[in-house]
């Protein structure tokens, strides 16, 4: 931590907890009513420009692969899935890709425009 930022939170400016830097931290709240029924789609900065867009929630009875394999070919850029223990597969995007694939998966008739929940900026 810079020395600028220890300042900040000595003097009460902000807080940092362990929330503030996980993205997933509101899908790992077990209590929270319907956590599994939402597609959640996110955007995560990187360095500079660079970002990724993460999709997770979807179900498992889907392939992973031959989504991600569509969703490469139609917005040109790559990505990979991402097992995770608590949280299950994770599809990742190069880039903001929140609102094509939004529409991606709306029109492909895999979730409900009502199932899918926007994050970021």
């Amino acid at each position: 931590m810079s020395v600028l930022c220890r300042y900040m939170v000595e003097v009460g400016i902000f807080e940092i907890t362990s929330n503030s830097l996980d993205p997933f931290a509101e899908a790992k709240e077990r209590d929270a009513p319907g956590a599994k029924e939402y597609v959640h789609i996110r955007i995560q900065q990187r360095n500079g420009k660079k970002s990724l867009t993460t999709v997770q929630g979807l179900r498992k009875e889907f392939s992973y692969d031959k989504i991600l394999k569509d969703l490469k070919k139609e917005f040109c850029c790559n990505g990979n899935v991402v097992h995770d223990k608590e949280l299950g597969k994770i599809i990742q995007l190069q880039g903001d890709q929140r609102k094509n694939v939004s529409l991606f998966l709306i029109q492909a008739s895999l979730v409900r425009k009502d199932q899918i929940k926007i994050h970021g900026f």
